[in-house]
């Protein structure tokens, strides 16, 4: 499973004691992206689902500015939107970088796509 945009937008802190777990920063060191069938009824059904300011600013860090910074009042009926919202969801992969904790700064790596969120022998 290769780290997309919409997997860093339910990921969270894994460690234990920490209040501030979601979410964490995306710093990417290598990103792909690559065109997949426009769902117009999926990018609908994840509006509801996403955390959109998340999103935009995952987004950002990836340098994919294609998105407005606050989700447009007609959004499901919106095309040009939902297309550029699809394409940020599911259409731009992480394929190196970290994800790091706000609260500790505990960094977990993304390599080949896959981002290890697993504990540390003293973590847990």
């Amino acid at each position: 499973q290769i780290m997309r945009l919409i997997t860093h937008n339910f990921l969270q802190c894994n460690l234990p004691k920490v209040t501030d777990k979601y979410p964490l920063i995306l710093q990417a060191t290598k990103v792909e992206q690559k065109e997949k069938e426009f769902e117009p009824e999926m990018a609908v059904a994840m509006l509801r689902k996403v955390e959109y300011e998340v999103l935009v600013a995952a987004a950002k860090a990836v340098e994919y500015n294609e998105l407005p910074d606050t989700l447009p009042d007609n959004a499901e009926s919106n095309e040009e939107f939902l297309k550029v919202f699809h394409h940020a969801l599911f259409n731009v992969d992480v394929v190196e970088g970290t994800l790091t904790c706000k609260e500790t700064g505990r960094v977990f790596p993304i390599s080949n796509g896959i981002p290890n969120m697993l504990l540390k022998e003293d973590e847990v």
